[in-house]
């Protein structure tokens, strides 16, 4: 049975972006869609109120994901949609229909001004549970935004996209989650910027005065490291142009920059077996706030 791309709904704008991007998605990979609505079963003392009995209830929910396909399937011609509905906690129920996804994309609130973004409890949930590569979508994503801008400097979905940009540690240079973004950069047709960023190791840093000839030395060191990291994947995907940038400072800063001129941001979440649970690390967790591009979340061990 082929994987699918797998969208969680409910009817928000940030769910409906979301099955956007899914659709899009869906259509570079070649791929089937499905429409994952979780429905809560609603407290007994509420199901007896006279405006909303459940068998009301549930006639309403089930009306989401059945026009959302619809309008899908207008809007994305040759993409397969269905739509399933699923009862129980979102989170658990979003993380189970992940193991059989391709992707699963979910959708995240947009905040005003200088606050960034919202990753809700749902989501950080099933970023952190999931094992599959999970998106982030925005309230308000546009396919144009994806793209370069037009000759005449407007938007447009028919320009060539932004380039995909990987996070990456150069200690562990994870093979999933390499191989992800490059396969994305080719499925897009674009080019492929790796973002690392580096400080000094502590040793060096307390009570040593600065050193410009040291620091240059361990910049260099760096980007010879990630140079090492990519070459093997350079060899495998000739056609992706791969640009490296190795800079100094917090990594989450740096991506949250390259994200204003990206089509996706790839980062990556180390599974841990550990009785505190589940984790995402902080930088990931900063990206998925601040990100202004999708932002995709590779599980990797």
């Amino acid at each position: 049975m082929p994987r699918t791309v797998t969208v969680g709904l409910d009817g928000s704008p940030q769910s409906r972006a979301a099955a956007e991007w899914a659709a899009r998605e869906a259509k570079l990979l070649d791929l089937p869609l499905k429409i994952v609505h979780v429905w809560e079963p609603v407290p007994e003392p509420m199901a007896q109120a006279p405006l909303l009995g459940t068998e009301t209830h549930q006639h309403w929910t089930e009306r989401i994901p059945r026009e959302a396909a619809d309008g899908l399937r207008l809007r994305h011609p040759g993409v397969e949609v269905t739509s399933e509905q699923l009862s129980g906690s979102p989170g658990e129920a979003l993380t189970e229909a992940g193991k059989s996804a391709e992707l699963l994309v979910l959708g995240s609130r947009r905040l005003g001004g200088v606050g960034g973004f919202m990753v809700g409890s749902v989501g950080l949930s099933v970023v952190a549970h999931a094992e599959r590569p999970v998106v982030l979508i925005r309230a308000g994503e546009q396919a144009a935004d994806e793209h370069e801008m037009d000759p005449a400097g407007i938007p447009s979905a028919a320009t060539p996209f932004q380039p995909v940009v990987l996070g990456l540690d150069t200690d562990h240079p994870d093979e999933t989650l390499i191989r992800f973004a490059f396969d994305a950069a080719v499925r897009r047709g674009t080019s492929l910027r790796v973002v690392h960023a580096w400080y000094p190791p502590p040793y060096y840093a307390y009570g040593t005065p600065a050193n410009p000839a040291l620091n240059e030395a361990l910049a260099l060191n760096d980007a010879q490291n990630l140079t090492v990291a990519l070459r093997p994947w350079r060899h495998k995907y000739p056609d992706v142009e791969v640009t490296e940038e190795s800079r100094y400072g917090s990594p989450a800063v740096h991506l949250v920059e390259a994200s204003q001129a990206a089509s996706l941001v790839v980062v990556g979440r180390r599974i841990r077996r550990s009785p505190l649970g589940a984790h995402i690390g902080h930088v990931t967790h900063a990206v998925l706030h601040h990100s202004t591009a999708p932002v995709a979340v590779v599980a990797h061990g």
